[in-house]
């Protein structure tokens, strides 16, 4: 930042030091041109002198105090400063050579020399013009001298505010970020412990679920092996129940053809009934024709008694066997549709068993596969609060020495406006030594000026008085550490 942007209104110790009839924005820098004023011959201090042509000693060191008050706190600026010191030289070899030129066309009263005054009106002007720019260049670094005092006096109080605020929080804001630190350490750790617990509490469930799983698994594997078991034994059933059928059949066809047998046999058994009664006929009329009738029909009764007790014997048999063979078929068969219709039943029971085994295991393992994805989300959602509480506690500690670097800068700096005032006091007191010593220097010269007079000569004794007043000005610049500047 350059001291000259700086805008701000003029101090009022500045307008307190400057409550003499002098302009604010020249005084300061009119003080450090009146030894160069004084130098300078009576009619070409013009509007550079001030109201009376001799300050006193005792006023001078009373507006020097009155800039010491106005300027407690202002920087080394040698932009500024060392500007306005330089011009010192300048203006004390404009007016000594000025004088130099102005003593060979002058003459004083009593001392015989003449003075040509269109030189010196010429000359003059030129020194009024630069007079004036000067005076314009000097009152706006003077602005700009106001300008940065005000803005050293508002950072002073910025500084002091800070200052006040660094104290504060030295004595507060520590123990309160360690309150606050372990507040967050508290709420960390009663958070890890009961996530910890949530997790031990699922892992519990997880193996509980896990040990259900593999008992549902070993039931699985026993109703398995019981299904594969009644399907061997319905297989070996339907093998019974097709060795049954078969039977049946056999002795379905059997009865078939007994009863074909049967029918057979009645129809011989009629055939050779009826061939005996024909031979007994034949025979019974032979033996009419021969001998008296015999009595035929009992024996033939008995005999048809014999054959038909024997046929129904037979019958009645073949029957009974046929009964009990086919009664034993059916229970048989009966047997075989009851186990048939109990190994459907319970394959049946199997499946449905099955597919409840297999919705249930579907449904442990989908209540698996949440909790396993619950905890997944749970550990990364803990990672990430713990990332996220450790990168706070970074950011605290980082924000707690940026503070303390803070701190530090502002200490440093105040030390620094510290040592500033201190070398501006310094300064003052040296400005001080030397304008005091400018005025014992000058103070003789000046009240010899004052008691001259002028008169006219002619061309020729101009020229040779100026080959007579020639004189040699030497102007020593000597400049030491601070930027000062002393003149001899």
């Amino acid at each position: 930042m350059q001291f000259g942007d700086l805008k701000a209104p003029v101090s009022p110790a500045l307008r307190r030091a400057t409550s003499h009839g002098t302009p604010a924005s020249h005084e300061p820098l009119v003080r450090l041109l009146r030894p160069v004023r004084l130098l300078l011959p009576p009619d070409l201090r013009l509007g550079l002198r001030p109201p009376r042509l001799a300050v006193p000693l005792r006023a001078l060191r009373a507006r020097l105090r009155l800039l010491q008050d106005g300027l407690p706190h202002l920087r080394d600026d040698q932009e500024l400063l060392v500007p306005e010191l330089l011009q010192l030289p300048r203006l004390l070899l404009l007016g000594l050579r000025w004088r130099a030129a102005a003593g060979a066309s002058r003459s004083y009263a009593g001392l015989g020399e003449t003075l040509d005054f269109g030189l010196a009106d010429a000359m003059n002007q030129d020194f009024l013009q630069t007079r004036t720019n000067e005076k314009a260049e000097l009152q706006h670094l003077n602005d700009r001298f106001a300008s940065y005092i005000e803005k050293v006096r508002f950072l002073e109080q910025q500084n002091q505010t800070l200052v006040v605020e660094i104290e504060r929080l030295r004595a507060r804001e520590p123990t309160r970020v360690a309150d606050m630190y372990e507040d967050e350490m508290r709420d960390l750790r009663r958070q890890v412990e009961a996530l910890t617990n949530q997790r031990a509490r699922v892992e519990v469930e997880r193996d509980n679920l896990a040990d259900d799983l593999q008992k549902l698994k070993l039931r699985l594997q026993e109703e398995i092996l019981q299904k594969d078991e009644a399907e061997n034994n319905l297989a070996a059933f339907r093998a019974d129940v097709d060795a049954a059928t078969l039977a049946r059949l056999d002795l379905e066809r059997r009865i078939e053809t007994l009863q074909e047998e049967i029918a057979f046999l009645k129809r011989i058994h009629e055939e050779d009934i009826r061939e005996l009664q024909a031979q007994m006929q034949e025979t019974q009329v032979q033996v009419q024709m021969d001998m008296s009738k015999p009595d035929l029909t009992a024996a033939l009764r008995d005999i048809r008694a014999q054959y038909e007790g024997i046929a129904a014997k037979n019958i009645s048999e073949a029957e009974e066997w046929y009964k009990s063979k086919v009664s034993d078929l059916n229970q048989a068969v009966t047997k075989n549709n009851d186990a048939l219709r109990q190994a459907k039943q319970e394959t049946m029971e199997f499946r449905h068993q099955i597919q409840s085994y297999t919705c249930e295991i579907d449904s442990l393992k989908g209540t698996n596969e949440s909790l396993m994805r619950q905890m997944r989300e749970m550990e990364d959602q803990h990672g990430r609060e713990a990332g996220g509480f450790q990168d706070a506690i970074a950011r605290l500690e980082a924000e707690i020495a940026n503070m303390k670097d803070e701190m530090a800068r502002h200490l440093r700096e105040y030390q620094d406006l510290l040592n500033v005032k201190m070398a501006l006091d310094v300064e003052i007191a040296t400005y001080r030594k030397l304008l005091e010593g400018e005025e014992s220097r000058i103070s003789i010269p000046v009240q010899a000026y004052s008691s001259l007079s002028f008169r006219e000569t002619s061309p020729e004794h101009q020229r040779s008085s100026e080959v007579h007043s020639k004189k040699t000005v030497l102007i020593k610049t000597i400049e030491t550490r601070d930027g000062e500047a002393s003149y001899e």
